[in-house]
């Protein structure tokens, strides 16, 4: 897999990191502290200069307020969820919807569609409007192209993702329950025709049964190649 340079580490669940040729950090769905899979080293986030955030859920935002605080990072994420950060003190926003492109960070944004709710849990239980779930195409220096889905069912239009934007790397839930299994999952990867897939989403909590062996055992030979990664690990 050849990054062109950037580095790409999972953090585990759907929390990734990424370094740029430029010197940029991303994370894409910053839960870090409280995630059991996250190793406790990157629990502390030493530098972020972009938040990339798919939806409000607490396991894929529960520190971005946070964070982007303590090293005024800039947020990305659909219109809702980023004025509600905002609301939270977060002073650099990059709010955008659906169909967009924006670069941030060095890193150019495209939001698409992803099939799945986006509550926001408040201190007090309630639940409040975030927007839409979505999933998102980042193109890094050098031009290689990743699709984080979020937390997604599969969906016909992940062909037009394919279409318009042809990511060579795809970042897929693969867990089942709340998200795909890896069966919607292999069938993604037929309408995305990706070049690598890196299951993410499984083995936090024990509904999420789905593994990678499965996905693998699923696409069989002349699929896209499989990428188990370990969280903590870094590629690139």
């Amino acid at each position: 897999m050849n990054l062109q340079g950037n580095r790409l580490t999972w953090l585990g669940h759907s929390t990734f990191r990424i370094e740029t040729t430029e010197g940029k950090t991303v994370y894409v769905d910053p839960w870090v502290m409280e995630n059991p899979l996250c190793p406790q080293s990157e629990k502390d986030v030493k530098k972020a200069d972009l938040l990339v955030c798919t939806h409000g859920h607490f396991d894929h935002v529960a520190d971005a307020v946070k964070i982007a605080k303590q090293h005024k990072s800039t947020v990305v994420g659909i219109f809702e969820l980023c004025m509600w950060i905002q609301k939270k003190g977060v002073g650099a926003i990059a709010p955008m919807n659906k169909g967009g492109t924006q670069t941030v960070a060095g890193v150019k944004i495209t939001m698409v569609h992803a099939d799945h709710s986006c509550g926001i849990m408040e201190d007090d239980g309630s639940i409040v409007y975030g927007g839409e779930a979505v999933g998102y195409v980042l193109e890094l220096p050098g031009g290689v192209k990743i699709y984080h889905a979020g937390d997604t069912a599969v969906f016909g239009d992940m062909a037009i993702i394919r279409d318009l934007y042809a990511p060579e790397i795809a970042l897929l839930p693969i867990g089942d329950h709340f998200v795909m299994s890896p069966r919607e999952a292999a069938y993604a990867c037929k309408l995305l025709q990706p070049k690598y897939v890196i299951p993410m989403h499984y083995g936090t909590f024990p509904p999420l049964v789905g593994r990678p062996l499965h996905l693998k055992a699923l696409l069989g030979p002349g699929g896209p190649e499989v990428v188990e990664m370990q969280a903590g690990q870094t590629l690139g």
